[in-house]
């Protein structure tokens, strides 16, 4: 079977290419490693139009029930290895996915988000799943009561400490910079938090532990001091990188490795379509990611709607 498009990933860019892809009556297949993207890891969104506040996880519930009105025509698959390879072929496009299947489609829109970037630091590896985590709203509840570290300043690592918050016994942050970094009311919630302190102008040398983790080496800037933090856990939130491992041969990148766009969401072969953070958009946000895939699928359609009367 050839489908009329295939999108790979199902957050807010994917999710959103979907619903206009169904509405164009386009046979639709969504590929993805999960549903909702980094945005299932949002504790509060407080920005996205609509909705004074609400969840990511129950955001992204919503966008599931949005496209579960067009079954149809949109197929949501999970694959939990992802994809391994795009190629072009004479008249289509074949989607290689890592459990062996292949899947065609007349054109493909990318919106494969970002993964957590690592620490690269002694232990982070070996303390994996073992009180090393990536994602605050998947894994704080398995430290209730706990001492943890959050290491990051940015608005991924406020997210994180404002989810736990009440979850944990006390958070402290790991910050790199002279200051916490991001939204100005995140930051404000997190400095007015009795349960968090900041640690400013330091790096995390190292997770310690035995069978779990223990404690983190960490040294100031200025004193070059190293000195150990007990906790029994680490949230790493130091940013993502863009899931374009598999793409490099492919598409243009930039330096940052994200996929380069023009105004129409093409990327530099034509037919592949991409949107959302895993583009060089200067702005990710839940609610640009949508508008990115609402973009992307109307110039996906109207790209197949072209290819049909050559």
């Amino acid at each position: 079977m050839v489908y009329d498009l295939i999108i790979i990933g199902a957050g807010p860019a994917g999710m959103t290419a979907g619903v206009y892809a169904a509405r164009k009556k386009l046979k639709t297949l969504i590929l993805s490693q999960d549903i909702g993207g980094q945005a299932t890891w949002s504790s509060d969104v407080e920005n996205y139009l609509g909705f004074t506040m609400i969840t990511g996880p129950d955001l992204v519930e919503k966008f599931e029930h949005h496209i579960e009105q067009f079954k149809d025509v949109l197929e949501l698959r999970l694959v939990i290895k992802g994809v391994s390879e795009i190629r072009k072929e004479k008249t289509y496009f074949s989607v290689s996915i890592k459990d062996g299947k292949t899947e065609h489609a007349r054109a493909v829109i990318i919106a494969g988000g970002k993964v957590p970037r690592p620490l690269g630091v002694v232990g982070e590896k070996e303390f994996l799943n073992r009180g090393v985590a990536y994602c605050s709203w998947c894994d704080g509840p398995l430290f209730a009561g706990k001492d943890v570290a959050i290491v990051g300043g940015g608005n991924s690592a406020l997210d994180a400490a404002l989810n736990i918050e009440k979850i944990v016994k006390s958070i402290v942050i790991i910050n790199v910079t002279s200051e916490l970094t991001g939204d100005a009311v995140m930051i404000d919630k997190v400095l007015a938090s009795p349960h968090v302190r900041v640690i400013n102008n330091s790096e995390v040398l190292s997770i310690n532990g035995d069978q779990f983790v223990r404690s983190i080496t960490i040294q100031d800037h200025k004193e070059k001091t190293p000195s150990n933090v007990d906790v029994a856990g680490v949230f790493v939130e130091v940013g993502s990188n863009p899931a374009t491992g598999y793409l490099s041969k492919l598409i243009k990148l930039n330096k940052a490795s994200e996929i380069v766009i023009d105004k129409y969401n093409m990327t530099s072969k034509k037919g592949i379509f991409a949107a959302g953070d895993i583009t060089e958009i200067p702005e990710k946000q839940i609610i640009t990611a949508a508008g990115e895939g609402a973009k992307a699928a109307i110039c996906a359609a109207q790209y197949l709607t072209r290819l049909e009367k050559l």
